[in-house]
């Protein structure tokens, strides 16, 4: 596809054809994180986590002005929603009862990470505006049902609608750093229910012996990653499900994108309970997975909460963001903040349903934001 006397828009099904330095140049030019990063990118296709075996093909598209890259979009030709975070389920079931094929559909978005980030990679609007134009004739000229754009910023959602998408709203929970000097200054803040709450979290934890350690890029060792991912899998397979991602893929992250990864371990007596993982990146840090060989009362929210708010008040990080949804989050002094898509659907009628639901949707998502606000954990809004 040309758009203009030099710009060229075409598909790679792979990075292995995108050289790392100039794809890591296009996220950093449009300020974006870790999971946009060709090592995180292709370390999820090149696992075989996220191809089309799994249900997401890679066709992203990208924009070169000669042989020079000035954007792209990472795109993935889905066969079902799991992974997303942003649930269409019953759309695609009110879909497939009034006689339509719902999926493949298109998909901007990072798999598996409901972290909000720039979708289109480029520093040149006019390019930004190009690579939407194209994923939208790419859905058109597909046949596909949909093109669905997942936890873009607010500035770049608006840019889509101004392409003829409909936003759509959520609510994740989100930390912020108002200077603390430490966890305990933090707690001081509080209401006093909450903070009492959160001390007998951590001294339900603390008396059953838990220990903590904190391992951080090449500090993570091959025993830690087994049993991290011991971890991980058990907690899928104790909710009747299967992980998405691989021993391979997490060895690989932490191989790849050093620092940007940690581990908290719960030990007991020496011997490893429970971990999680977090993974930073700018001034932000994300909890992502989670697992535990046992119950423990409140050690969830030890493991991950308390435990990555103590590690970045300690090294001076601005923000942690809890992940998916969580109005227990609430109450460990993760706030509510606004996430936003994009959607187009082909069929104008089930577009004009979806419409109308959704305006419906933003006046709850707008109370439930005021709802929860006036809920907060401190003593005054921060």
């Amino acid at each position: 596809m040309r758009h203009n006397a030099t710009m060229h828009i075409e598909f790679v099904d792979s990075l292995a054809e995108i050289p790392a330095d100039a794809w890591n140049a296009l996220v950093a030019a449009a300020e974006g994180n870790v999971f946009l990063s060709h090592a995180y990118l292709h370390g999820l296709h090149d696992t075989d986590c996220a191809t089309a075996r799994s249900g997401w093909q890679p066709c992203y598209l990208i924009a070169r002005d000669g042989q020079a890259l000035i954007g792209a979009l990472p795109l993935y030709l889905k066969a079902h929603s799991y992974g997303e975070y942003v649930f269409d389920w019953a759309w695609a079931d009110a879909y497939k009862r009034a006689g339509g094929q719902y999926y493949p559909k298109l998909l901007a978005a990072v798999p598996f990470t409901p972290c909000s980030g720039p979708r289109v990679l480029a520093a040149d609007g006019s390019v930004q505006r190009a690579l939407m134009q194209a994923a939208l004739t790419y859905a058109k000229d597909l046949g596909v049902s949909s093109l669905h754009v997942l936890f873009p910023p607010e500035s770049e959602a608006n840019e889509w609608k101004d392409a003829g998408l409909m936003l759509r709203q959520g609510v994740q929970f989100h930390w912020e750093n108002h200077g603390y000097r430490d966890f305990d200054a933090m707690l001081a803040a509080m209401a006093h229910d909450k903070r009492k709450r959160i001390k007998q979290d951590r001294r339900y934890v603390a008396e059953a012996g838990v220990t903590w350690r904190v391992a951080r890029g090449a500090a993570i060792s091959e025993s830690d990653w087994s049993f991290f991912y011991r971890c991980y899998d058990a907690t899928y397979r104790a909710h009747m499900s299967s992980p998405y991602l691989s021993l391979e893929f997490f060895q690989r992250l932490g191989a790849e994108c050093d620092d940007a990864v940690t581990l908290f371990i719960g030990d007991v007596n020496g011997e490893p309970l429970c971990a999680s993982l977090c993974i930073a990146s700018g001034d932000t840090v994300y909890g992502r997975y989670w697992g535990t060989l046992a119950p423990l009362k409140s050690l969830h929210f030890e493991a991950c909460y308390y435990q990555p708010i103590e590690w970045c008040i300690a090294n001076a990080f601005q923000r942690f963001e809890g992940g998916a949804q969580g109005a227990h989050k609430l109450a460990r002094g993760l706030l509510p903040t606004a996430t936003y898509s994009a959607h187009w659907l082909a069929d104008s009628r089930f577009a004009d349903a979806v419409d109308d639901y959704l305006a419906r949707e933003r006046v709850g998502i707008a109370h439930t934001l005021e709802e929860l606000n006036e809920s907060s954990p401190f003593k005054q809004q921060q």
